[in-house]
């Protein structure tokens, strides 16, 4: 490959954030004197890239969160299309963040190979974004095999190269050393709390999930105690004014560790999301909660093509993970059904197997660097 190759690369969330820069530091390990820029966070910065534009103020929740932003979604296209004009790269990388990443494939209208990596959900909802697949991106990295059969039956470029997560999610101390570190005792029930990794999400979920584990503690008798899985990209007070509101509980938050928080936890609650596969490859049990304003629900709801909403569901084909929707979603049947699972060694014991298969189908470790692998043959 000739010297200077250049990449654009694209992600507006959290996730993806750290998932594109596994697959950066899997490019420049092949390829060390490759240039890469675009949009991204902290990790992406730390592998090496240069940021065009921080995704701080870039991650929505549903359609109205996303109207609100438009000004913006629309200057950081023009301002991206300037930059291939000018840059010329000899790729382009689109990373998850489907609804403005297939917009940007179509401005730039093949001009510049479009990789697509960690695909849009359409084989959940929204299908006609195959159209746009099809004609506007070069090749599809998924993660999943039935997103590679999915694909495929549809004509479109695609390798499958299994889950970055896999490599990623690693606790980095002890049970033991975090639980001492908060001066919380290893003898009681450690209950873990996801509530996602976008303000609009905390503030939806968090309120329904302190409000269940009053519920469990005081059902346990004061034996259950609480760790937030506080996300680096949403600001304390969001978390400490939901937490005054909700009133007494035994918790602590922790920003930045949530693979320590799950190693600690003997259960989660779990936003769906990310969180719902990490929560999956740290074998915890969970359950997972999903809720959204009532305006974007509705407008969801018709476009859902699949009977779950968690990933480790559909991975499984079955309801190993209970799920609870929006108005499903309440303290008292998500703290009943907790309690019930935590109560009965058998079940707890049978999700312990049923985790373990739907983790196996996620393939072998080394993921980012196979598909670092597919950028680098489509660059040569």
């Amino acid at each position: 490959m000739a010297k200077e190759k250049k990449i654009l690369i694209v992600c507006g969330e959290p996730s993806g954030d750290v998932n594109a820069a596994a697959l950066v530091r899997g490019i420049k390990q092949i390829y060390p004197d490759v240039i890469i820029s675009g949009v991204g966070g902290e990790f992406l910065r730390k592998a090496g890239v240069n940021i065009y534009s921080d995704i701080k103020d870039l991650a929505v929740l549903g359609l109205f969160d996303a109207l609100k932003k438009l000004p913006a979604f629309f200057a950081l296209k023009d301002f991206l299309m300037q930059k291939i004009k000018e840059g010329k790269p000899d790729a382009v990388i689109l990373v998850d963040f489907s609804g403005f990443n297939l917009r940007l494939a179509r401005e730039i209208n093949n001009s510049v190979p479009v990789i697509y990596y960690i695909s849009p959900q359409v084989w959940a909802s929204r299908r006609g974004r195959l159209k746009s697949i099809k004609k506007y991106i070069s090749r599809m990295i998924v993660l999943f095999k039935f997103e590679e059969k999915f694909y495929k039956k549809y004509g479109v470029e695609v390798d499958c190269v299994g889950h970055p997560l896999l490599d990623i999610v690693k606790p980095s101390m002890g049970k033991k050393e975090l639980l001492d570190s908060l001066k919380f005792k290893d003898s009681r029930t450690t209950i873990a709390l996801l509530p996602g990794s976008r303000k609009s999400e905390v503030e939806n979920i968090l309120p329904l999930m302190l409000k269940s584990a009053k519920v469990i503690r005081r059902k346990l008798l004061g034996s259950a105690q609480f760790l937030i899985a506080k996300s680096p990209q949403v600001k304390w007070d969001i978390y400490n004014r939901l937490i005054i509101k909700a009133g007494k509980l035994d918790l602590k938050i922790v920003e930045g560790k949530t693979y320590d928080c799950l190693n600690a936890a003997d259960f989660a609650l779990v936003a769906s999301g990310t969180a719902t596969l990490e929560t999956l490859i740290m074998q915890k049990p969970f359950v997972i909660i999903y809720r959204l304003s009532l305006l974007n629900y509705l407008l969801y709801l018709p476009q859902v093509k699949i009977p779950y909403i968690g990933m480790v569901n559909i991975l499984a084909g079955k309801k190993i993970v209970p799920e609870f929707i929006q108005f499903g979603a309440t303290p008292q049947k998500i703290a009943k059904e907790t309690l019930r699972i935590l109560k009965d060694p058998a079940r707890l014991e049978q999700m312990q197997k049923e985790l373990a298969r739907a983790k196996a189908s996620l393939g072998e470790p080394g993921a980012s660097l196979r598909a670092a692998h597919c950028v680098v043959s489509l660059l040569q």
